[in-house]
């Protein structure tokens, strides 16, 4: 299992899901060397991956296959197509990294979790307390610069390469991500779309009981 952004591999533990091994991501790769790490971490297995956790498991899933027997997507994206639209992502996270960078940790972290993208998430479940104590400046300004969508290539034309099943798993009011996740179904040759009624982008945290079932059930199907 590998985490979003700001977290750590404690985000993991609500969930619980037997015999898992949360990995945590390392601070000092680009986008396709640190997707690569987390491979020879964990070996051949089962990744699920939550947002940029996610983004990364796809890497891995497309750049070393062998070692990926079933990938779930949480909340994940196949990257930005536009090449102009990627560049001003870039600029956008090299933004927020500079944010990181002058306001520390805690003043970020709060700020990060204050956006509407998170508005459904209980803020007894975001883990704040968590998020500081597992995190750096430099830790968070790296996974903005080299890890956020403006790092990350566009996979969206190497999805069809993906033969291993793949679950993906949405909140129903992160529309945008349900239309990304309607699209991969589409296009992916082995796949389930899950949409977990209520939730926003960090559906895992937010209802976690019902996605550590359905994935137990996909895997018992797998």
């Amino acid at each position: 299992m590998v985490h979003g952004f700001s977290q750590t591999e404690r985000s993991w533990d609500a969930v619980g899901l037997d015999d898992a091994l949360a990995l945590r991501v390392p601070d000092d790769r680009d986008f396709a060397a640190t997707a690569a790490e987390l491979g020879n971490a964990g070996g051949r297995a089962t990744y699920i991956g939550y947002s940029m956790g996610g983004r990364l498991c796809l890497q891995l899933a497309l750049d070393r296959a062998d070692l990926v027997e079933r990938l779930v997507l949480i909340s994940a994206s196949p990257g930005i197509e536009d090449d102009a639209e990627r560049a001003a992502r870039r600029s956008s996270d090299d933004d927020l990294a500079r944010d990181v960078e002058r306001e520390g940790v805690d003043a970020f972290l709060r700020r990060w979790l204050a956006q509407p993208l998170f508005a459904t998430l209980p803020s007894e479940r975001a883990g704040l307390d968590e998020r500081k104590a597992g995190n750096t400046t430099a830790r968070l300004a790296h996974q903005l610069r080299a890890l956020g969508q403006g790092a990350q290539p566009n996979n969206w034309r190497r999805l069809h390469e993906l033969g291993m099943p793949v679950l993906l798993i949405v909140g129903s009011r992160d529309t945008k991500y349900v239309d990304i996740a309607r699209r991969m179904q589409r296009t992916l040759p082995d796949s389930r779309l899950e949409v977990v009624e209520g939730a926003g982008h960090a559906c895992h945290l937010e209802n976690p009981e019902w996605v550590a079932t359905h994935i137990a059930s996909w895997l018992a199907d797998r």
